[in-house]
């Protein structure tokens, strides 16, 4: 009877297959492999527009500074991703490895990123060795990536309708939709007397004839 169950859980698991392309960085923790977005898992890097305190207090752009150093070493270059999950924006949380290499590891070595404790350990003693040598955003203090997206989350909702996030923009790329997650969020204005306006789902959006912005 146990062993019957445990086959039954085991069935009632997604079953995921891997990825495999060329890598299209889209910031310091995301990629696009296979015409699909992923998440690389178990670590967190600071969102483009995020910036960090050096070790005299003053403030500069770690978050694109970690994205271009990221775009310099990964974009273009060809991947094998593990596929764990699926996150509530529908990418995929993978593990994601160049020429036998874990990207996360090395993104976090390198002082790119966080260990994101919250779903993984995997990266801790790495991220801890990073900061021993004070490389990257250890150079400084950084508030951590999910707090700041809180807060702009928070600030982004204040003049946002209740429940209806999704912003739909128009621009010279046509009608676009951004979620929350998404990098150009933040920087996108509904202007209602252009037609633009909010959705409350994907599906409202794409009914309407906008399609989903892909960063």
């Amino acid at each position: 009877m146990i062993r019957f169950c445990s086959l039954l859980l085991l069935l009632a698991q997604p079953a995921f297959a891997d990825l495999s392309g060329r890598i299209e960085v889209v910031d310091g923790d995301t990629f696009r492999v296979g015409g699909e977005t992923v998440r690389l898992h178990g670590i967190d890097a600071p969102e483009r527009d995020q910036p960090c305190t050096d070790s005299q207090g003053r403030s500069w752009p770690c978050g694109a500074f970690v994205s271009e150093r990221v775009h310099a070493r990964y974009d273009g270059k060809s991947a094998i991703c593990e596929v764990i999950e699926t996150d509530r924006y529908g990418r995929y949380i993978a593990k994601c490895y160049v020429e036998r290499r874990d990207v996360g590891d090395d993104i976090v070595a390198e002082g790119w990123a966080q260990a994101y404790r919250r779903y993984s350990m995997d990266y801790d003693l790495t991220e801890k060795a990073a900061q021993v040598r004070s490389v990257g955003i250890w150079a400084g203090s950084m508030e951590a990536p999910s707090d700041f997206r809180a807060t702009q989350r928070a600030q982004a909702s204040q003049a946002a309708p209740t429940n209806c996030r999704i912003k739909g923009n128009i621009s010279s790329s046509g009608r676009i939709y951004h979620m929350p997650h998404n990098r150009d969020y933040q920087n996108t204005r509904i202007n209602e007397a252009r037609g633009e306006r909010w959705f409350c789902s994907e599906a409202d959006a794409q009914a309407a004839g906008w399609r989903a912005a892909r960063n």
